[in-house]
């Protein structure tokens, strides 16, 4: 059976280290959608810091979709139309942000609109792989909103809200995860979405299922995607799809239950192996 739907987490899968699109794999997609593919990238981005991306694979033009917020929100791109949205209520996201003020080294971000809040915008720093990360310039810049300082969270949030966003150093993470996760487990999606990130979003939330809530209803069959992930939010998304693809620079336990691994984010490893599941796309013309 034909592929009809390609499913892409963004960083560190369809993007590459420089958070660009390479030509091979822009063409390669490309020439998917004119072959009578629709797109969907899959990504715990806001929709604002996915709409470059779009417009640059032409999705508004070829009814691709974006599954922001790691699956809490489904956007049309060609109608902008929202097709999927579970939040956290007000009281939920507001009983996680009292209880990380107990971890001095945990930041919360919420966003709202075109801002993004946090409680100290000098306080951005982190150690990655042992050099100084400013974590608020690379989201707020990835998403593409303003920094606003708010001296409480907790009490500042008044809307129901698709996820909070916490990060700090990746040691202190690990060693803190499971206390920070404790009040929520059976209640909310808790879970790392990179080795400095941690992140909480209604129960049930994850890629799959905004996939399974959207596209069944528009007929598409599990045997006619193909997805292609890095991390381990892009797990359920991987085991979804007719054919599951970890990137070669994936993490162990996304390459542990993929169906096939490709080569990496900067070695077109989506086009590598869009070719060599669509080899009809090879002769395509654009």
């Amino acid at each position: 059976m034909s592929i009809k739907v390609i499913m892409m987490d963004v960083d560190g899968t369809l993007t590459n280290s420089q958070k660009k699109l390479t030509p091979k794999t822009k063409e390669a997609l490309l020439k998917a959608q004119k072959a009578g593919a629709i797109l969907i990238l899959a990504s715990g981005r806001p929709t604002s810091g996915l709409r470059d991306l779009e417009e640059e694979l032409q999705m508004n033009h070829n009814h691709g979709l974006l599954v922001c917020y790691n699956g809490s929100k489904v956007v049309d791109c060609e109608t902008n139309e929202v097709l999927f949205n579970q939040a956290l209520s007000v009281s939920e996201g507001k009983a996680v942000l009292e209880h990380m003020k107990k971890f001095d080294r945990v930041r919360p971000m919420i966003d709202k609109g075109e801002y993004m809040y946090v409680t100290n915008v000098y306080d951005n720093m982190i150690t990655l792989n042992g050099q100084p990360f400013n974590v608020m310039e690379y989201e707020s810049r990835g998403g593409k909103y303003k920094l606003c300082e708010v001296d409480d969270l907790a009490d500042f949030l008044d809307y129901e809200i698709n996820k909070i966003l916490t990060f700090s150093d990746p040691e202190y993470l690990q060693a803190n995860y499971k206390e920070m996760m404790a009040p929520f487990e059976g209640k909310l999606n808790c879970m790392f979405t990179g080795p400095f990130y941690f992140e909480f979003t209604a129960m049930g939330i994850d890629k799959a299922k905004a996939l399974d809530v959207v596209l069944k209803p528009l007929g598409y069959k599990q045997e006619e995607m193909i997805a292609f992930g890095d991390g381990q939010n892009d797990a359920s998304m991987v085991n979804y799809a007719g054919i599951g693809v970890a990137m070669a620079n994936a993490v162990d336990e996304l390459k542990a239950i993929a169906q096939d691994i490709t080569l990496s984010n900067d070695e077109d490893g989506i086009a590598e192996s869009l070719y060599k599941y669509m080899p009809e796309i090879k002769n395509v013309c654009l």
